[in-house]
């Protein structure tokens, strides 16, 4: 993050500070660049607080300070959200940007706009349990600003087939390792649901979809492996999506937070994006929603478990969001590995 992220965009913004634009259109175009920028550095120091805690902040970048102090993970939280709105507030969606340089939005400065007030939304929800009010307030400005509203605005980072293909590629093909199987966590969870996602993560074994027992040896030859799709090189990266925004959103609700609609709607839209995402049909999610074990009124546990398990299954192949809505929610319950003695 530091040096292949931080340093690289710090690089990128100090060489277009130095450009010097010869019409207020420019001037425009210069300063939504440095404010997609700048939302692009909140994003990265948000992912280093969520995976470390306490990290180096106010003196991370400084190429002389060879020991930079540790900045308080709460303080950073609050200097972000300043930071999001000092963006917003420079972005200018009558102007363009990065045009087709920008590989996410090709340069849709309207559309950096919604992943601003995104980003704002689910900095508000990670925070909520440490700092409700300052969360109420952000999550609420977030709203009046503008999020994202359908798949279509989803931030995707395309990779190519050949050279510059995605991670996940690089370890479960170009690797030459054939040991990779889902851990029956959330097949066993996915199978329970009857979920329609399940051909779209896994493949079967026998016609049945069996996860590795975690913690355990799990032969490669007994169980599921990873469906085709995102074994494929071009496969995109998720940097934030539609549906995260929605069960951010029922969250919030939850918590009586003023962002309106109700906790149900948004969490059957939050799961019906991601079926839709993943490939999977409209009708195949109305009728997993509407399953007596999904539906928000009758399904199992409070607010927590419900969104929380199914942000979770939403997040597959991100682990820091899963990870993260899984410290927050305390759900799903994870089956526990081997001991070792």
């Amino acid at each position: 993050y530091y040096q292949g992220v931080l340093k690289d965009f710090q690089e990128a913004a100090m060489l277009i500070e130095a450009t010097t634009p010869t019409s207020a259109v420019g001037e425009a175009e210069k300063a939504n660049k440095l404010a997609i920028i700048e939302l692009l550095n909140v994003y990265a120091f948000q992912n280093l607080v969520d995976i470390f805690g306490d990290v180096p902040y106010t003196e991370a970048l400084d190429i002389e300070m060879i020991s930079p102090k540790y900045d308080d993970a709460a303080t950073i939280y609050t200097d972000l959200i300043a930071r999001i709105d000092a963006a917003l507030g420079d972005l200018d969606d009558s102007e363009g940007s990065f045009g087709p340089a920008d590989l996410i939005y090709g340069g849709d400065v309207e559309l950096w706009k919604k992943f601003g007030n995104s980003l704002k939304l689910k900095i508000a929800i990670t925070m909520a349990d440490a700092n409700s009010t300052l969360a109420k307030s952000t999550a609420e400005a977030a709203v009046n600003g503008g999020l994202f509203t359908s798949n279509d605005d989803n931030a995707l980072f395309p990779f190519l087939s050949a050279t510059h293909t995605n991670p996940l590629y690089e370890d479960l093909v170009q690797s030459g390792r054939n040991d990779f199987v889902p851990a029956n966590t959330i097949v066993d969870i996915m199978n329970d649901l009857s979920d329609p996602r399940r051909p779209l993560f896994f493949t079967t074994i026998g016609g049945i979809y069996s996860g590795g027992q975690y913690g355990y040896e799990s032969p490669y030859s007994l169980y599921s492996h990873i469906a085709d799709p995102i074994h494929q090189p071009n496969f995109p990266g998720i940097i934030m999506t539609y549906d995260e925004v929605r069960f951010y959103l029922a969250e919030a609700v939850e918590r009586g937070f003023a962002v309106g609609g109700t906790p149900s709607a948004h969490y059957e839209a939050g799961i019906k994006a991601s079926i839709l995402f993943w490939g999977g049909l409209e009708a195949d999610a109305d009728t997993y929603i509407a399953q007596p074990s999904v539906a928000y009124a009758t399904a199992t546990g409070d607010w927590r478990q419900k969104i929380g398990t199914q942000a979770w299954i939403a997040f597959y192949t991100r682990g820091l969001e899963g990870y993260t809505t899984w410290r927050r929610m305390d759900y799903p319950i994870f089956n526990i590995g081997s001991l070792i003695t």
